[in-house]
């Protein structure tokens, strides 16, 4: 059983209860933490804020535009044969480089050389018979005309010369094709590149332009690469295109060494309808080859070079719901919330086309404990993370 407190004012006395005794305890308790919490709140307000900060600056910027490419042979030829043999010799290894001229294959050319001679012994033939119906016909002529001969006679022995003639002309074309055959029995590789796998090895036979190829002979050096852009670039392209040979640049995804640059050399005369795309060629000359057939590249087509632009870290550049914007630092070491237009990025680096003039400071890293107003304090990138840690 709890008893009422009794305090005495002069003649007037005052009861409170405990519970309300209680409760006034805890308002007082609730009013003081409030306050303190306020108190530590406005300190943590007014506390400056550790960000990276960096200077918008004046430079020439490339206008570029992005893509991913794939590596294609500059030339590319499955080597057949033309003859029906069968494969006497291998000179080569898979993936061996190869020159033009090189002899590749080579076909068992006994069969051929014996053609050849076929033909060439009834070229002979008819040659001999040629030569005989040429001099009966000089005979008959002139006996004709004195009645010696009859005239049917002397029409036939032309007729010989004639029929023989075309003889001769018809066994000097089927020595040239058995020559030609022999020629074929050995396969050189019509350009300078790489052989890629074996089809046939040796001792099989071959069959004349089957379907097959015995080999791919691919042209690297110099090497193309193919690849595709949004049509709403063409307009653009076409512009510069017109004006000068186009810059492209390849990097290999994942290597940090240095692009290379090669020229645009084929822009396709139609929009791919079903994804909106056109198709390019670059040419690189790829002397050390480190380009090679099959591969995907990441490919910038450089447009043009845009001079004096205003340029910030891309990192500086934030997102809302009313676009891009900057944080600005002021002359009081506060920052500014100030939305402006990005023209286009580049690497590491934004192309501000309006919104910040050349010289001012903007934060690079911190700022998502920022709000317009805030104190800031500019540290180096190490001593800003290691702030944001503590936090």
């Amino acid at each position: 059983m709890s008893l009422p407190l009794t305090f005495s004012a002069g003649k007037t006395r005052i009861f409170i209860s405990p519970l309300l005794a209680l409760c006034l305890l805890l308002l007082l308790l609730s009013c003081s933490g409030g306050k303190e919490a306020q108190k530590k709140n406005g300190k943590d307000k007014s506390k400056p804020v550790p960000v990276t900060v960096a200077v918008s600056s004046r430079k020439d910027m490339p206008v570029e535009v992005e893509g991913i490419g794939t590596v294609e042979p500059f030339a590319s030829v499955g080597v057949k044969s033309l003859v029906a043999g069968v494969l006497d010799k291998v000179n080569f290894r898979e993936g061996d480089p190869v020159k033009a001229g090189d002899l590749l294959f080579a076909i068992d050319p006994r069969p051929f050389v014996a053609r050849l001679s076929q033909a060439k012994a009834a070229l002979a033939k008819d040659r001999a018979a040629l030569d005989n119906a040429r001099r009966q016909a000089e005979r008959y002529t002139p006996a004709a005309a004195k009645g010696y001969v009859s005239e049917e006679q002397a029409d036939q022995a032309q007729t010989s010369v004639s029929t023989l003639t075309a003889m001769v002309q018809a066994d000097e074309a089927a020595v040239e094709s058995a020559r030609l055959d022999l020629g074929n029995c050995s396969i050189r590789s019509p350009l300078t590149g790489y052989a890629g796998g074996l089809q046939v090895d040796q001792g099989n036979l071959v069959k004349a332009s089957a379907d097959e190829p015995l080999v791919t002979i691919n042209q690297v050096t110099p090497i193309k690469v193919s690849f595709t852009l949004p049509e709403q670039t063409l307009p653009e392209l076409k512009k510069h295109l017109s004006a000068r040979t186009l810059e492209v640049l390849a990097t290999l995804p994942g290597n940090t060494a240095k692009p290379l640059s090669g020229k645009l050399s084929f822009l396709d005369n139609t929009v791919d309808p079903t994804t909106g795309t056109i198709r390019l060629k670059a040419t690189f000359a790829n002397p050390d080859r480190s380009l090679w057939p099959g591969q995907f590249v990441n490919v910038r087509l450089l447009l043009t070079i845009r001079k004096d632009a205003t340029v910030v870290p891309a990192q500086a550049v934030q997102t809302g719901q009313a676009g891009a914007y900057l944080y600005v630092v002021k002359k009081d070491q506060t920052v500014e919330q100030r939305p402006v237009t990005v023209a286009f990025s580049v690497g590491n680096d934004s192309v501000i086309a309006s919104g910040l003039a050349v010289g001012e400071t903007v934060v690079t890293d911190g700022q998502l404990r920022l709000t317009p107003g805030a104190a800031i304090k500019a540290v180096k990138p190490v001593e800003a993370g290691k702030a944001e840690a503590a936090k």
